[in-house]
Order: structure tokens, then C-alpha cells, then sequence
């Protein structure tokens, strides 16, 4: 890890010092700047990359308003910081050996150097592995230097926080919780966590850093305090975010966009990523960490923006997105959250998150209670078929029994069951259709004794068969598949190809003038629907009446003319249109609108529109993100041109991803600017998504670690465990956090050995 200052006549290196150490830029023009101010010949044929990799300068050389110290762990410059304090003279009174050469320009080399860097590409292609060669020795020989100026001690102790530091990154990439299962001991008998068995294990296996520390030790004292763990643990989730972070910063456009709440330990907190393009033109979304949901609005809305700028350092002038994925319960609050973004940030456009059906959005964020109870249902059911090839098995063949005549249907419906049917555009329309066929196959399961279950597959179904045959579950899902009917096309177009997204934004008018037509003649749409849903509940042998909770809160005050219709229009079917007609309005402001209309400057977007339609009104959000808006208008006409009168064997680029990825894109800056900005908006779903692997990764560790043992620290380890993660940093910063504090915890635990 390269530990010394690359400036000038500077000898600070970042284990002896309490300053904080910038990375050279990845930025071309950036990094050309730092090299020029420090005047290091050495330096001038690397890459960008190199240097980054490589090098770092000391916070000495940077002016104070170029510095943002935002927390102990970590301190960051602004986005335009360059170095400019240098000490270029101190070297000409030494006479002995320097390791970093000063260069003396001259004119004659100032006017070389210029020529030599206009043919960087050959030359860089040729020189890549001396290069690269060369770095590593530089490394090697600034580690050893480095080494040498340790004590024994001090190298010791590093190399055994190295070893505790790898335990706990192993720990995270594997999903090990810290703590063990729990188990009924006797008190006072010692039992060693998950943390303490693997420590145990690598001195076993001839870690002798290890073995020396923890030769005079008792194998029932714990070696390593959850205390000392925990601030490690932080250590190792700051500096692989910060990783992270860097290429989000370098990227300059970001997107937030933040998950429903998970149980952690007991709290409700948000997982909340960030999504980008990076600089090989690459959709990613990465995974930052979670936030604590359980506060007001106004504290959350205060702690999400604190988070992202001061603890992360964002810049939220960037932000072109945000997107909430919650239920009706956080759904307020998110609310609350996008709008004070939005007053600050008139950029970051409120979308929806292409993760998430729009018909799912519009039902997790009701403000119905039945609703959230049959969301719950449906989930537990299809987890529960999901986790058996047996009761899959049975499900099948009950589907296949109902739907003899209909061999077509029945097929496409076992077909559907076997993926995320629950995270659809038609969830509901599913639900509905199989019904029968579910509390058909969970009454075999929980009652026919030839089914052979365990107790608690048995119990489990008999659970679900009662929640699926309650007419307050049955009247819930009918009315939401009615509903939601409306909007099912249109969110089916926001997560298909890009001339379907396209289309959506200029059919939303037509969406809101049906919707807005049954809520003015809902007597008539809810006796339908009210209607289908007695007819099925007939089916099953289930009672039409008002639910119980309903019921025992009103028993003193109920009135003896209501009906189940009636309560059912007023309770679940007037509120329910209602919000999906306010949710439509929310999230699709005239900023989210004119965003998707600039869809038309895909190439396939503009063959379909026959190259008639005019993107300039549109392009406004994003005019102080172009590089040359006054040639904008003229630049689109090329643009348009260059398409039109393409030739018959060119294919026009169907999304956006294609678009950025064209070898003559740069030719074009404001568009190439505009589909960067565009690409990163939560709502758009690209074909080659690859950054949908973090959320899997996060969906496999929630579901595999129980509640009562997940990390917030360990579960951002285990998402990013292929993110790059440097030991020697996490050490260095540890030493200079804990040094006292764990040298303390050294001397007692020996105190309490000698007592002992």
C-alpha cells in the first residue's frame, strides 16, 4: 500500500501521521493537474489509473477550502480540489540521495512534454508492463522503507490487526453472523462466537502472529472483545464504501434509491443504494448501507440528507434521482423525504424504481390495513411453496386438476408460480385465478394424513389456508386486481423495451381520465367487483360478511343497516382509487415526464416517431449539465440526420445503453451528456443489468441470516464482496482510532490473567 507522500521534498507517510491522504485522481484532466503542480518527471508517463493506484498526496498540499473533514473516519476533497502548496527548494542545500526527482522545466521541455502527451494512446500500449512493473516496485520499495522505520512491536501488532481484519472481511463474504446459534448453556460456562472459533482455527492452522499474541491466554477469555470487533467491523463497512464512493464521485450523475425497511437486530431500517454509470459506460447500483426508519419524517428527512452529504460526501447537486420502494406504514415519510430533496435539489427527479412493478409500488404504499395484510399473505405463500420441490409438485397437480379444460391456461399458470410471481404487474390477477387451486392444495397439506409433512409444514399450512379462505382477504386482492387494471398496461410499458417507456409517458393523461371516470361512478364498479369477489368466496365455501377486527371495535356502535358492500366501497374501494390516482400525480411530476420524453433521442425511439419529433422543450432539466448548450438544437439536428440517413444494413440502437456504448458518440457531447444524466434515473430498466446482483445478494443474506443476527456492517461486506478492499488502510485507520484505547484493552485482559 504506497504510504508515503508523493510530493516533492515531503517525507509524511500516512502510518506516522494523523493527516488524511488523497488518491491521484481517475479523471484525466484532474490528474494531469496534480502531476504538472508536482513537478515529478517520474510521474508523467503514468496513467491516470496508475496513479490512482499508486500514489497519494498528503492533505499539506491542499489548500483548507479544498478539504471537507466530514467525520473520524474519513476526510474528502471537493470535487475541483488540485494541489498547489509544493516546497520545490528545500532539496538543492541536500547533496544525498533523493527518491523523488524534482524536474526543472524548461521551455524547450514544457513544449515537449506537450507533444509527447498528444500521442499518449501507442505510447501507453507499448510501455504498459515495464510500466506496471515498475509500479509494483515503487510499492514494494516504499512498503519496505516503510517496514524498516516500524519497531518490532509496532509490526507485530499491525500484522496481528491485518489477520483480524481478514477474519472479519472472510466472515462477511461467507454470511458467518458474529454470534453463534443460540444454545441453552449453564451460567458462567464459556461459549465462543462465530469470530472466536475462526480466530482459533488460523492459530490451529499456524498463524504464528496469532499464536504469539495469544500463547499466555486462556482459551475461555474471549481474544478479541465484541467491543473491539464492533469498531473494527466499522472500519472494514467505511473503507469498502469509500471504495465505492470514489467511483460515484468520479462518475459525477447518481441516483438514490432506497429499498423497503428490514429488521436489523430488532430496529426497522432502510437499505439504501446508489446507482451510476461508471467510466466504461456501465449501469451500476451498488449497495451504501441502511438508515434507521424508526424516527418522524422531519428526522428521517434531516438524517437521510446528513447521511448522503456529510457522512458519505455526496455531492446532491448531482443527484438526478431518487426512488422509494415502502410500505404503507414508511410510505408517508418517504413522501416527506422526496419533497424536501426535491426543494434543495430541483434535479433529483422523484421516480419510480424500475425494481419494483408499478401496480406493487402503488400497492405497498396504500394506506389500507387490509391491504398490507394481504401483501404479507401473499409473500408468506409464496415463500412457502418456494422453499419445497414437493409441495411444488402438489401445487402443479392441483392447478392441473382445475384447469382440465384449459390445458393452455394451466400450463402458463404453473410456469408463472415458479418465478417472482409476487413482484409483478399482475400479482394480483394471479392470485385470483389460482385461489382455488391454493387452498385446494394447502387444506391436502395440512389435512390429508397420505401427505407426508412435518409438524411445521403442516401447521404453516393450515395458517395460510385460513388467512387465503377469509372473505376480508378475498374481497382485498378482487378489488385490488379491478383496480389496479387500469394502471397494469402502463406499468407494464415502464418496465419493457424503450420506445414502450416512451410511450407511457405520453399515455398518462389517458390513465388519470379513466381512473378519474370510475371514482365518479364507483357505486356502479364496486357492485361488479363486490360481485366477483362473493362469487369466488361461494366457491370456497366462505361467508360473505364484515371483517372481524371491524366487528369487535364497533360492537357497541354498529350499525345494524351495514352492509358488507357498503363497507367494502367506503373502507377499501374509494381509497384505493384515490391513492392510486394521487400516487400517479406524485410520481409522475412534469420533471419525471419531460425526462422520459427524452427517450426520443434514442436512435429507435426517433426511427418510430418517423425523425419528426422535436426534443429541445424537453431537454431543459438537464440544460446545466451539457457541455455546449448553445449548440444543442444544432447538435440534435445532426443527430437526427445522422440516423435518417443511415445505411440499410445500420440498425438503429434501441436503448440507451446502446446509445452510450456507440464508437462515435463523442462526437456528440450535449447528447452523450443528456443519455448519461437520462441513464441513471431509477425508472429506467436496461437489458444488460448487471447491478442487479446487489440487491440478490442483499434479498440472500436477509432471507439467510435470522433477524436477531444481522449486521448492518456484515451485510455490506458480504453485498460488496467483490469490491475492492485494502487491509493496510483498514489497519492504519484502526490504529490511529483504537491505538489507545486497544493497547488499554491488551493490559487488562493480562491483569485479569495475572489475578487469575
Amino acid at each position: 500500500m504506497p504510504n508515503f507522500c508523493a510530493a516533492p521534498n515531503c517525507t509524511r507517510k500516512s502510518t506516522q501521521s494523523d493527516l488524511a491522504f488523497f488518491r491521484f485522481p481517475r479523471d484525466p484532466g484532474r490528474c494531469q493537474k496534480w502531476v504538472e503542480n508536482c513537478r515529478r518527471s517520474d510521474l508523467e508517463d503514468k496513467t491516470p489509473d496508475q496513479l490512482n493506484k499508486h500514489y497519494r498526496l498528503c492533505a499539506k498540499h491542499f489548500e483548507d477550502s479544498m478539504i471537507c473533514r466530514n467525520s473520524p473516519y474519513r476526510t474528502v476533497l471537493r470535487e475541483n480540489a488540485v494541489p498547489t502548496i509544493f516546497d520545490l527548494t528545500s532539496h538543492l542545500g541536500n547533496t544525498g540521495r533523493r527518491r523523488k526527482r524534482i524536474k526543472e522545466l524548461t521551455e524547450e521541455e514544457i513544449r515537449a512534454l506537450k507533444e509527447r502527451k498528444l500521442d499518449t494512446a501507442a505510447s501507453e500500449q507499448e510501455n504498459h508492463k515495464a510500466n506496471s512493473d515498475a509500479d509494483v516496485q515503487v510499492v514494494e520499495i516504499e512498503e519496505a522503507e516503510e517496514r524498516a522505520a516500524l519497531t518490532p512491536e509496532e509490526r507485530e501488532n499491525k500484522d496481528y490487526l491485518k489477520s483480524l481484519f481478514e477474519i472479519l472481511i472472510l466472515m462477511g463474504k461467507q454470511n458467518v453472523p458474529l454470534e453463534s446459534p443460540d444454545s441453552e448453556v449453564l451460567k458462567g460456562t464459556f461459549v465462543p462466537d462465530n469470530f472466536q472459533a475462526l480466530l482459533e482455527y488460523r492459530i490451529n492452522s499456524g498463524d504464528d502472529v496469532l499464536r504469539r499474541r495469544f500463547e499466555t491466554t486462556a482459551v475461555n477469555l474471549e481474544y478479541c472483545s465484541y467491543k473491539q470487533q464492533k469498531q473494527m467491523l466499522e472500519i472494514c463497512e467505511s473503507c469498502i464504501r469509500e471504495e465505492v464512493l470514489r467511483e460515484v464521485r468520479d462518475a459525477q450523475f447518481f441516483s438514490i434509491i432506497a429499498d423497503d425497511t428490514v429488521q436489523l437486530a430488532g430496529d426497522e431500517y432502510l437499505p439504501v443504494f446508489v446507482r451510476f454509470i461508471d467510466e466504461t459506460n456501465y449501469l451500476r447500483e451498488e449497495f451504501l448501507g441502511f438508515l434507521p426508519s424508526e424516527v418522524e419524517a422531519e428526522v428521517l428527512a434531516v438524517n437521510f440528507h446528513t447521511t448522503i452529504t456529510e457522512k458519505w460526501g455526496l455531492n446532491m447537486e448531482y443527484c438526478r434521482g431518487q426512488a422509494y420502494v415502502s410500505s404503507s406504514a414508511v410510505s408517508p415519510k418517504m413522501k416527506y423525504v422526496a419533497s424536501q430533496l426535491l426543494k434543495r435539489y430541483p434535479r433529483a427527479v422523484y421516480t419510480l424504481c424500475s425494481s419494483c412493478a408499478l401496480n406493487i409500488w402503488l400497492a405497498k404504499s396504500t394506506p389500507v390495513a387490509g391491504v398490507s395484510v394481504a401483501l404479507g399473505t401473499l409473500e408468506d405463500l409464496h415463500k412457502f411453496f418456494k422453499k419445497s420441490p414437493v409441495l411444488q409438485e402438489e401445487l402443479d397437480f392441483t392447478i392441473t386438476l382445475q384447469f382440465l379444460h384449459s390445458d393452455e391456461r394451466g400450463t402458463e399458470l404453473k410456469k408463472v408460480i415458479r418465478s417472482e410471481w409476487v413482484s409483478r404487474h399482475d400479482t394480483f390477477e394471479i392470485m385470483v385465478g389460482l385461489l382455488e387451486s391454493f387452498v385446494l392444495c394447502l387444506d391436502k397439506v395440512a389435512c390429508d394424513t397420505s401427505f407426508k409433512c412435518n409438524a411445521t409444514v403442516t401447521s404453516h399450512a393450515f395458517v395460510l389456508s385460513s388467512a387465503l379462505s377469509d372473505f376480508d382477504f378475498i374481497v382485498t386482492v378482487v378489488i385490488l386486481k379491478n383496480a389496479l387494471s387500469f394502471t397494469r398496461a402502463f406499468g407494464k410499458n415502464l418496465q419493457g423495451q424503450t420506445s414502450d417507456l416512451f410511450s407511457a409517458a405520453n399515455s398518462l393523461t389517458a390513465v388519470l381520465h379513466a381512473l378519474n371516470e370510475v371514482l365518479e361512478n364507483i357505486e356502479v364498479y364496486h357492485e361488479f367487483w363486490f360481485e366477483e369477489a362473493t362469487n369466488l368466496a361461494a366457491k370456497l365455501d366462505v361467508p360473505v360478511k364484515l371483517p372481524g377486527r371491524f366487528r369487535r371495535m364497533q360492537h357497541a356502535n354498529l350499525q345494524p343497516d351495514l352492509t358488507p358492500e357498503t363497507f367494502y366501497k367506503e373502507a377499501l374501494s374509494i381509497p384505493t382509487i384515490q391513492h392510486i390516482i394521487q400516487g400517479l400525480k406524485d410520481i409522475f411530476s412534469e420533471q419525471h415526464l419531460k425526462a422520459l420524453k427524452c427517450l426520443s433521442l434514442i436512435p429507435s425511439v426517433m426511427g418510430q416517431q418517423k425523425f419528426s419529433t422535436s426534443e429541445d422543450h424537453n431537454t431543459d432539466i438537464y440544460k446545466c449539465d451539457l457541455p455546449n448548450p448553445d449548440t444543442l438544437s444544432a447538435e440534435l439536428h445532426c443527430w437526427r440526420v445522422k440516423w435518417k440517413h443511415r445505411g440499410k444494413d445500420v440498425e438503429l440502437p434501441s436503448d440507451i445503453y446502446e446509445s452510450l456504448h456507440l464508437p462515435d458518440i463523442k462526437f456528440f457531447p450535449n447528447v452523450y451528456a443528456l443519455l448519461k444524466a437520462l441513464c441513471v434515473l431509477p425508472v429506467f430498466k436496461l437489458e444488460n443489468e448487471s447491478y442487479v446482483i446487489r440487491r440478490s445478494r442483499l434479498k440472500a443474506y436477509l432471507e439467510g441470516t435470522p433477524a436477531e443476527q444481522r449486521s448492518s456492517h456484515l451485510a455490506l461486506v458480504h453485498v460488496n464482496n467483490d469490491a475492492r478492499h485494502d487491509l493496510d488502510l483498514m489497519v492504519d485507520t484502526y490504529i490511529k482510532l483504537y491505538a489507545e484505547k486497544s493497547e488499554s484493552d491488551v493490559l487488562n485482559d493480562k491483569s485479569e490473567l495475572d489475578v487469575a
